[in-house]
């Protein structure tokens, strides 16, 4: 009894049954999509058509997987994930094979079992609630219905006699619920199989870096607009010259729009976290929200243009909606902070290493700036005090000259290792804080410095140091790389977070992995912020960091 009362307390309960009755709609939904294109392909196998058609499927599967292994992950509490894409050298073919590699099938054979055993499973369970509700509250409806209920052979027609199924109903309930454990089980175990995590080739043949990919996924975006707008542009010149009657570049408009939608928003989550925590840190379900808005509006524009009449458009946006509602049940159902702890863990992971080499290459920077800076100054100053010990008595003159370059061996190497300590935290930073810090910063650079610092109250000494950095290193770039006149440095604190913004009026083209900024990104991310480079041909550059500061 200790157990079942357990077990029905017990959020892991209600999140399996929510789980397995998801399959009511995810599983026709998974099965009907599939299946078209599947069949689609196999019809047209023989034609060009065949390839966008195998791209469509490629991409059909990655995102009903992506959904899935949300669910199973806040629903079964298994570590699930999409199938990744490994292409192993650069090009459209060899991108189209690693889009089919296996976890691509398992991916599909994972779909296909939420329709052929998945939904069974739901109408049964459904089946059980649904009979114990009516049990349950069988004196409500009982009573109502002309010539009394059918069960077997009594029909009860009274409040009274429909008193008796109250507890059958009472019984059957909890045993409906409980049941969701075991048999969600095997879901488990197939979704950790099916969809288990994929690490790239550890040969290194992957022939894409990931930090590569998300820095210049702007100009990817850029790029994709333009081949876009040349494209609409020639068919309107062309409709312009043949016809000028109706027109029919719309429809190669539309799809070219939605496209370039879903790419916009893919790289706005890519640089904005800010968003994807407002859909309680789970990405799958901020990409999914934004595709299936674009889809909705893809459709109804589709309605308007070719007929006002019946509404068909309400049966894909409803589709759309059951995805997006299974999503964020799963989300809302999962364990708190597992979609940020996740996230969390990953970047992590992914930034330690990185972390140790920089910190490596700083100890070897400052080993050799002292070696070759304040050392080689200070052994020269003791040959200097040693020589004019030695002339003291016979030549005071010149012990009097050597004296005084030691002296200004002295001062030098003093303004070398200050130099040096500035360089690891200066201790401006320490005293007064970042405004002051960064305001001594700009007065020593020959640039025009905007400088607006709003951090109060005052972040912890890790954080300032970061912001500070960043900010140093964008204003050494800017005057030694970018030929910039004028620097904007915005920092602000907005709750929890610290936000910076440089932003100069240089040539840009910066390279966002140069060992500069490439140490900065460790930087910060090891605090567990963010570091975006945006630095088109001709510029302007403009650096962005996100840093947590409680």
């Amino acid at each position: 009894m200790d157990l079942i009362k357990r077990n029905l307390a017990d959020t892991a309960t209600y999140r399996r049954l929510v789980y397995l009755l998801s399959a009511l709609a995810l599983g026709p939904l998974w099965f009907t999509a599939l299946v078209t294109v599947w069949s689609l392909c196999f019809g047209l196998a023989i034609t060009p058509f065949v390839i966008p058609l195998l791209v469509v499927l490629a991409f059909m599967t990655r995102g009903f997987a992506a959904v899935e292994a949300e669910l199973a992950q806040s629903l079964l509490d298994v570590d699930a994930h999409a199938p990744g894409v490994w292409p192993t050298r650069p090009g459209f073919w060899a991108w189209l094979r690693a889009q089919f590699g296996g976890g691509f099938w398992r991916a599909q054979a994972y779909l296909m079992l939420r329709w052929f055993a998945g939904f069974p499973v739901a109408v049964v369970l459904l089946s059980v609630l649904a009979a114990a509700l009516g049990l349950l509250f069988a004196p409500a409806w009982v009573p109502f219905i002309h010539g009394g209920a059918q069960f077997g052979f009594w029909k009860p027609h009274t409040f009274v006699e429909s008193l008796a199924f109250v507890p059958v109903g009472m019984l059957l309930l909890p045993a409906g619920v409980l049941i969701a454990r075991p048999v969600a089980i095997p879901f488990a175990v197939i979704a950790t199989e099916l969809l288990k995590p994929e690490a790239p080739p550890a040969d290194g043949a992957d022939w894409r870096g990931s930090s590569v990919a998300v820095t210049h996924s702007r100009h990817a975006l850029q790029t994709h607009a333009s081949v876009d707008s040349v494209v609409v542009f020639s068919l309107v010149v062309i409709w312009a010259v043949t016809s000028l009657g109706y027109f029919w570049p719309i429809w190669v408009v539309l799809p070219l729009a939605a496209a370039l939608g879903i790419h916009g928003w893919l790289v706005l989550l890519g640089e904005e976290p800010a968003i994807v925590r407002r859909f309680r840190g789970s990405r799958t379900l901020a990409v999914s929200t934004g595709v299936a808005a674009i889809f909705a509006a893809y459709f109804t524009v589709i309605w308007a243009i070719t007929s006002h009449g019946y509404f068909w458009p309400v049966w894909p946006i409803l589709a759309f909606a059951i995805v997006l509602a299974a999503e964020f049940a799963g989300v809302l159902l999962g364990s708190p902070g597992r979609a940020e702890m996740a996230e969390r863990i990953e970047t992590l992971e992914t930034t330690r290493a990185g972390a140790v080499v920089e910190q490596d290459t700083e100890l070897r920077r400052i080993e050799r700036d002292l070696h070759d800076g304040a050392q080689a100054r200070l052994v020269a100053l003791g040959m200097s005090l040693g020589m004019a010990e030695q002339k003291l008595a016979d030549d005071p003159e010149r012990a009097s000259e050597l004296l005084a370059e030691a002296r200004r061996g002295a001062e030098h190497a003093l303004r070398e290792l200050r130099d040096l300590a500035r360089g690891i935290h200066p201790p401006v930073l320490a005293d007064r804080g970042l405004e002051a810090a960064l305001a001594s910063l700009a007065s020593t650079t020959p640039l025009r410095v905007e400088l607006s610092v709003d951090v109060s109250p005052r972040p912890q000494p890790a954080v300032e140091s970061a912001a500070y950095f960043v900010a140093a290193e964008s204003l050494t770039n800017a005057a030694k790389h970018a030929r910039a006149k004028r620097v904007e440095i915005k920092i602000a604190r907005h709750g929890d977070m610290i936000e910076l913004h440089v932003r100069d009026d240089g040539q840009g083209g910066a390279n966002p992995e140069g060992s500069g900024l490439r140490g900065l990104r460790r930087r910060v991310e090891a605090l567990d912020g963010t570091l975006s480079v945006i630095s088109p041909r001709g510029g302007p550059t403009t650096i962005r960091a996100q840093l947590p500061c409680e």
